[in-house]
């Protein structure tokens, strides 16, 4: 007897992708899944990849910052807000996870705080700039860095201490994101020609500088979970990949992102991570999660396709002009600059900094990862 032809209806195919998709999704404890921690309050450190309008309202030091301007927040916001990307920043798919409003930046005048601060500074490092300095080491756009941004906590508080009820007071119901910090700090020393060895004997005073930054919010303000994100490896960027640009194949990836940059990332990474399991036995009553930007930017990166984005773009800016990854450091982002027509397709924004919608896919890996290390339903 003749076997019948296996029928195969368009619904089970419809099923069937959709099921292999998920696979390159994060767990379906996502994007909502915060809330169950029940945060009050979220306090943010870092740099461009989190402020939400602190260095726009610093006076500049150097070359006026292009996130005063469209087409910086475009997409969502649809005006400029001092974000570094075309919309929403990872800060803000977290709160919004966490079922809090966006945080407004420290040095907005009259701003609503009731749901906690954002300190983070665009081109802030993690070294003061004093240090740096020390070694010929120049920031062009602030001398903003961690210990700044801690002292201005420290100022805050004081001014909500009556409500708060004292600056020791365990704060259960708060979250602390203390970073990412320090990819300026070897990002400025690239700039002044400094070699990867100068730049690698950075790390341990970077990485105890955070690790001092964690303690203060544990000791000084009462912090039981805090969030410690690593840096990038930037070698798939595009102003990396063009201001290193070499002819040597060997120098690249099987994606075309520079080893050598992203080498650096991830040294940088297992250093800071082996800081915190040290704190994590100094502070056993305490909560302290490392969260893995850069893991969560090769999962985005290797599923580019999959998860919405131009795979013949994932190298290229999306507003920006020239060469081979469509930025020039002479002509970056700005009104004056080609915007490309979907950002929602691209990965980087402006050579630099990464579009909402790759910030989004990252938030919700991310997220997705921490929940279960944050203890928040124990």
């Amino acid at each position: 007897m003749a076997s019948s032809p296996l029928v195969v209806s368009p619904l089970f195919l419809l099923t069937l992708a959709s099921s292999c998709l998920l696979f390159l999704q994060p767990h379906p404890c996502n994007a909502n899944s915060l809330i169950s921690c029940l945060f009050e309050k979220i306090y943010n450190f870092g740099d461009s990849l989190s402020d939400t309008g602190n260095l726009i309202r610093l006076k500049p030091i150097g070359p006026a910052t292009p996130f005063t301007r469209l087409p910086y927040g475009e997409t969502f916001f649809k005006h400029a807000t001092g974000r570094a990307s075309n919309g929403r920043l990872m800060i803000d798919f977290i709160a919004n996870a966490s079922g809090l409003p966006f945080l407004n930046p420290y040095l907005e005048k009259d701003a609503d705080f009731t749901h906690g601060v954002n300190f983070a500074v665009a081109g802030a490092t993690a070294l003061p700039a004093e240090f740096l300095a020390k070694r010929n080491i120049v920031n062009l756009y602030t001398n903003n860095s961690l210990k700044v941004q801690l002292d201005w906590m420290s100022k805050h508080l004081d001014c909500t201490r009556t409500i708060e009820g004292g600056c020791l007071e365990k704060r259960k119901n708060s979250l602390f994101v203390l970073g990412e910090i320090g990819a300026n700090d070897y990002a400025y020393s690239l700039i002044e020609g400094k070699t990867m060895q100068e730049i690698k004997n950075l790390v341990p005073e970077v990485v105890a500088t955070i690790i001092s930054g964690v303690r203060r919010v544990i000791m000084s303000y009462g912090a039981v979970r805090v969030v410690v994100p690593g840096i990038f490896a930037n070698g798939c960027f595009p102003a990396i990949l063009t201001l290193y640009q070499t002819s040597n194949s060997s120098a690249y990836d099987k994606h075309g992102c520079l080893k050598e940059i992203n080498s650096f990332a991830y040294y940088h990474n297992k250093k800071l991570q082996e800081a915190i399991q040290e704190l994590k036995r100094e502070y056993p009553d305490v909560i302290i999660v490392y969260v893995d930007y850069n893991r969560a930017f090769q999962w985005l990166f290797n599923h580019a396709v999959h998860l919405g984005f131009d795979g013949k773009s994932t190298l290229k800016a999306c507003c920006g002009i020239g060469g081979d990854y469509n930025f020039d450091l002479t002509n970056l982002c700005s009104s004056e600059v080609p915007v490309c027509p979907n950002p929602n397709q691209f990965i980087s924004w402006d050579g630099i900094h990464l579009t909402e919608a790759a910030y989004k896919r990252m938030a919700e890996w991310l997220i997705d990862d921490m929940l279960p290390k944050l203890q928040c339903c124990v």
